[in-house]
């Protein structure tokens, strides 16, 4: 998977962008576990990317919710037995 970041922002510590191989739109978030620092990936509309890039706050909104693990459901790849928690 090839994910390139069309946004991103360091206060809100999350990006958006497009994953190049299959058109999916997705808002990142940095995780670390006790080995790795790394990011998740959750699938959002084209809708939503297109709002997130015109209003950064509701991006952040959605990207809060991702690290209270209220969007899992959306994550394009599964994390493993040693998730990271949001940084």
């Amino acid at each position: 998977m090839k994910f390139v970041d069309v946004a991103v922002s360091r206060e809100g510590r999350f990006s958006i962008g497009v994953e190049k191989e299959t058109g999916k739109f997705y808002l990142s978030i940095p995780v670390s576990n006790s080995l790795v620092d790394y990011e998740e990936y959750y699938e959002i509309t084209r809708e939503m990317f297109e709002r997130c890039q015109k209003d950064m706050k509701e991006a952040l909104f959605f990207a809060d919710e991702c690290r209270e693990g209220k969007k899992d459901s959306l994550l394009i790849q599964k994390p493993g037995k040693d998730r990271g928690a949001p940084v």
